[in-house]
């Protein structure tokens, strides 16, 4: 157990700490961030907080070094936990993060899809169902609706002239 060193002078005491202790505490502090830089920052607020408590320090019984380290532990966690820890890196390219479909665009979709539908006549709408939403052929809903293939292929054709219409978009 290492007690404070013998010095008469409080100045003088944080000389001899930062002297004696400095390259052990980067060392012990870069060992736990995997940084020197910020290594170094945490050393420095410990050399700041034994000049805050260098009277203690100065009649300190028991170990001046394992106080230093036992600060230095403390700042170390202290900066991993704090937010601002996440620090951007000099020259690290930022990538956007993957884009989450929320699914608010597929409830728009659908609800103008809806509003577009009522619009069209009955027979209409139920071609458009049979075909797209069930995904039946074209001689398959004409069986079920009761109408020639040629009917529905005609209100198929009408049923989409007038949805785009309503979109204002001209595109075949």
């Amino acid at each position: 157990m290492m007690t404070t060193p013998a010095v008469t002078d409080s100045s003088e005491l944080l000389d001899v700490l930062v002297r004696e202790y400095r390259d052990a505490l980067v060392a012990y502090a870069e060992k736990m961030l995997g940084d020197r830089g910020l290594a170094e920052d945490v050393v420095q607020e410990t050399t700041l907080r034994a000049w805050h408590h260098i009277d203690r320090l100065h009649g300190m019984r028991g170990s001046v070094r394992g106080w230093l380290f036992t600060v230095t532990r403390h700042l170390v966690v202290d900066s991993v936990r704090k937010p601002h820890a996440r620090r951007e890196l000099v020259g690290a390219a930022y990538a956007e993060p993957p884009s989450v479909a929320d699914g608010t665009a597929a409830v728009n979709d659908t609800i103008v899809v809806a509003g577009l539908l009522r619009r069209l006549p009955v027979e209409h709408r139920a071609v458009l169902v049979h075909l797209y939403l069930y995904d039946r052929s074209i001689n398959e809903t004409a069986g079920i609706l009761g109408v020639p293939p040629g009917t529905v292929k005609s209100r198929h054709h009408n049923a989409l002239r007038k949805l785009r219409g309503a979109l204002g978009t001209d595109a075949a």
